[in-house]
């Protein structure tokens, strides 16, 4: 939950951005936030490591300075699940936002309206089926994400165990009613946010 509400926030803002704001290198920006849909897991996984790894400087850093690491702990799970959740949000985002009828906003703005009031009554609830669409997308895929946390946050039970890595184990572990049980609770889950983000997408 905590790594969909990081790409919903960053995934919204960005998606604004790019639908809105034309810039030099915006296009290559855009297609390297949107790598983790097409990068194999382990490297998204390895590319946190090395970043904020204990050898890297700011994993140094706060290490030092604040006797703390990513590595092996929650957080790093959340990190991994965000980010490759975050292009899902980014791309509905982009295309919601660039969907919104323009001649609404500049209608709210000859009645006075401060931009800021523009965007939270007229551009966002316009664009938000579009937006929800995309994060519940990016709840299924951080959901189900495997390789990045696994090399970032390990398998601790009760810790950075997510249930798709509680599934990998109970198999290894021969418990095959436990990993039956989670594959269907991940199933029903999968199937019932599927079912909404189409919803939102056809109320686009």
């Amino acid at each position: 939950m905590v790594a969909t509400l990081i790409a919903l926030v960053l995934g919204a803002a960005l998606g604004l951005l790019f639908a809105r704001v034309r810039f030099p290198g915006s296009s290559v920006l855009e297609a390297f936030l949107m790598l983790p849909l097409v990068l194999p897991p382990t490297v998204i996984g390895y590319g946190i490591l090395v970043a904020m790894g204990r050898r890297s400087v700011l994993g140094a850093w706060l290490r030092e300075h604040f006797d703390y690491t990513i590595i092996f702990s929650w957080h790093g799970a959340v990190v991994a699940s965000a980010l490759v959740a975050l292009p899902l949000v980014l791309k509905s985002a982009s295309a919601a936002f660039a969907g919104v009828d323009r001649t609404m906003e500049a209608a709210a703005r000859t009645l006075r309206q401060s931009p800021w009031s523009v965007f939270v009554r007229v551009t966002l609830p316009l664009a938000w089926p579009g937006i929800l669409a995309g994060t519940l997308l990016a709840f299924a895929r951080a959901m189900g994400e495997f390789g990045a946390s696994l090399m970032v946050a390990g398998s601790i039970p009760h810790q950075t165990q997510t249930l798709s890595m509680a599934i990998y184990d109970a198999v290894q572990a021969g418990q095959d009613e436990t990993a039956l049980v989670l594959v269907i609770v991940t199933s029903l889950l999968s199937v019932a946010v599927l079912v909404a983000s189409n919803r939102f997408f056809s109320l686009r």
